[in-house]
């Protein structure tokens, strides 16, 4: 009998799970054509899908589904939550801007439902000592409430340092929340969030990734980085909590990036974000009412906007290309990760071709060797434009900056790239002051001392094998 089944011709096994496994293929490329998605991202897949099928398969289920419309909080629960933030009372038909920028306060009103704020205070950081020095400083000041949400919260000294501060805080009746993103903060031992827990801390992790939500969930990363304190204070910026965002780490000599500290109604917006993050999570919704400072004597306009794979709208996406878009003298870039979307890389070289001055600083070496050959593929086009491309060599350059104009600022977490577009959870805070503008125009200035200006003929000579892995890295940059 064994040898009677030894005998048997399997070859029609094969063939059925050769077309089993065509067909698995074939399915979910007519399933990302049928998302109607950006074409550009819709090929990266394709493309990946065809070459690579096995791993192809893989990727798709943990990085390439789409969970946009998906509702983060109910109706009846966003009517609760703005109840309680205090009424913009700012007419943003009455400020003395220019018809585009009035534009751009419109559009992220009806993308976002961003009410346009004013911020009574702004402080800017562009060092991790000076930031952390002050949210140290501000969090052992809380007496009601802390609400703190960071992509990485790692257990080093500055890491450690906060959460004593936070414990502490806990322990005398402070309530204090925390976020902190599952994958992030993947290294960091679960012992360390444990401590806090046990000390009174309600923290979580966002969007835990664990079997069998492991494909759902892995590729929706809250890159938030904001703390709100007391309804008075708020901070948002590009800065985790690490150590390496201080002293540059083992990497680099240096960390450069950007952080804000803001007081005024503006702050009520940062609390609105989070209350939603810690609902979707969940968590009961937050009643406490918000406190900020209503003072209207403030020459900073300012809103909040948040983006994310749940958003019907690529919320801040569509702020930057607006804002280039209408660009009539400048466009300032910083990011680590300069990978534009199409439609955000023509509106780049169409106003270099018209004649505004369009520079972007990114730089030399960043903590990503792949992001970087990415990133690199797309100067070649820029420069013949007529844009201005930097490379940052002070260290790392992780500053998430726009400046447009006279009249238009935007930091936050946002990163140039596919990923934060798309994937990311973001927020970022617009302002809309020509005091600010300047601020924000002096240290862009101040970095590009300690920057090299990319030049057309010597980049051109860059080895042929370097410019190919470039190009190759590209085709996969919609789904980096």
């Amino acid at each position: 009998m064994f040898e009677a089944v030894q005998g048997i011709d399997w070859s029609w096994a094969r063939e059925i799970i050769f077309i089993a496994y065509a067909l698995t293929i074939v399915s979910i490329i007519g399933i990302v054509i049928s998302e109607n998605r950006n074409p550009v991202k819709s090929l990266a897949w394709v493309t990946v899908l065809l070459l690579l099928p096995m791993l192809g398969i893989v990727l798709y289920l943990f990085f390439g589904r789409n969970i946009r419309n998906q509702r983060k909080l109910s109706r009846r629960y966003r009517r609760r939550l703005k109840k309680r933030a205090p009424r913009s009372s700012i007419n943003f038909r009455e400020l003395n801007l220019p018809p585009e920028t009035l534009q751009l306060i419109r559009l992220a009103h009806s993308v976002g439902s961003a009410p346009i704020y004013n911020a009574s205070k702004v402080d800017v950081f562009v060092s991790g000592k000076e930031k952390f020095d002050s949210l140290k400083k501000d969090l052992l000041s809380a007496k009601k409430f802390i609400n703190l949400e960071y992509y990485i919260f790692e257990n080093d000294k500055i890491g450690t340092e906060i959460s004593e501060i936070l414990m502490k805080k806990a322990r005398s009746g402070v309530t204090v929340r925390v976020i902190y993103d599952h994958v992030g903060s993947f290294t960091v031992k679960s012992r360390f969030f444990k401590k806090m827990r046990e000390a009174g801390i309600l923290i979580f992790p966002f969007f835990k990734v664990s079997f069998p939500q492991l494909g759902t969930r892995l590729n929706w990363r809250n890159h938030r980085k904001l703390c709100v304190i007391d309804g008075t204070i708020g901070y948002l910026g590009g800065m985790n909590i690490a150590d390496r965002y201080i002293d540059g780490g083992k990497k680099f000599a240096s960390w450069r990036d950007t952080h804000v500290r803001v007081e005024g109604t503006v702050v009520s917006a940062l609390q609105y974000a989070f209350a939603v993050d810690w609902h979707f999570m969940g968590q009961p919704l937050i009643e406490e009412e918000f406190n900020a400072d209503n003072n209207t004597d403030s020459n900073i306009s300012v809103q909040m906007l948040t983006s994310g794979p749940t958003s019907q709208w690529s919320n801040i996406s569509y702020m930057f290309h607006k804002a280039i878009c209408s660009a009539r003298r400048r466009i300032y870039i910083q990011t680590p990760y300069f990978l534009p979307t199409d439609s955000l890389l023509k509106g780049l070289i169409t106003a270099a071709l018209s004649g505004v001055d369009v520079r972007v600083l990114i730089p030399r070496k960043s903590d990503s060797h792949l992001l970087d050959n990415a990133s690199a593929s797309y100067i070649s086009e820029c420069l013949r434009s007529g844009i201005k491309i930097y490379f940052y060599e002070a260290g790392m350059l992780h500053s998430k900056l726009i400046i447009v104009d006279d009249d238009f600022v935007t930091i936050g977490s946002t990163n140039f790239d596919f990923r934060s577009f798309e994937h990311n959870f973001e927020g970022n805070l617009f302002f809309y002051s020509q005091e600010f503008t300047n601020k924000m125009l002096e240290i862009f200035r101040e970095d590009l001392k300690q920057s090299t200006r990319v030049l057309p003929d010597a980049w051109s000579k860059r080895p042929l094998v370097r410019r190919a892995i470039e190009s190759v890295e590209r085709l996969l940059s919609p789904i980096l």
